[in-house]
């Protein structure tokens, strides 16, 4: 028996085999394939998130307004108006809030900015008046009722985005 010949047996293999390699990068290919759509379904998700979001912040919003204006803390310069915002740059620039027996009134800004749309990436959206049917795609610009987006997309609940 010879003792530190200084040869490795021949079952100890010093790197991985053609077919090892083929084996590893097949099952590589098959997880990142699977990953992939699951990644673009989550970033619509995240998408369809925000634009609830938005949706609600500017919705809340006119339903402020409206509420102040019912209560007579907001002159409406308008009977069409039927205390509804005029458009949305009138709830970015706010207007004067305050009890008509008193000369004090405060400055509210009911939105900082226009939101943007996640799914068209602009910062228009579509709006109804009240005086509008519920299914309108034209504003008829008597007052802003309701918001909602331009995207012609469809959701991954199966509705259209312009439907929210």
């Amino acid at each position: 028996m010879k003792i530190g010949s200084g040869t490795a047996p021949r079952s100890a293999g010093r790197g991985l085999t053609y077919l090892e390699l083929l084996v590893a990068l097949t099952v590589i290919l098959v997880l990142a394939t699977a990953i992939i759509p699951l990644s673009r379904w989550n970033e619509k998700r995240r998408r369809e998130v925000w634009l609830r979001g938005n949706l609600t912040t500017m919705r809340s919003a006119i339903d402020l307004y409206h509420s102040y204006a019912k209560q007579g803390l907001i002159v409406q310069e308008d009977v069409e108006q039927m205390f509804y915002p005029p458009s949305l740059d009138d709830l970015v620039e706010g207007v004067d809030v305050g009890d008509p027996s008193s000369p004090e009134t405060t400055h509210i800004q009911f939105l900082r900015e226009i939101p943007i749309d996640p799914f068209t990436g602009e910062a228009e959206w579509g709006m109804r008046s009240y005086q509008d049917d519920w299914d309108s795609d034209s504003w008829g610009r008597e007052n802003l009722y309701d918001v909602y987006s331009l995207s012609s997309m469809e959701a991954l609940d199966g509705t259209w985005y312009r439907d929210w």
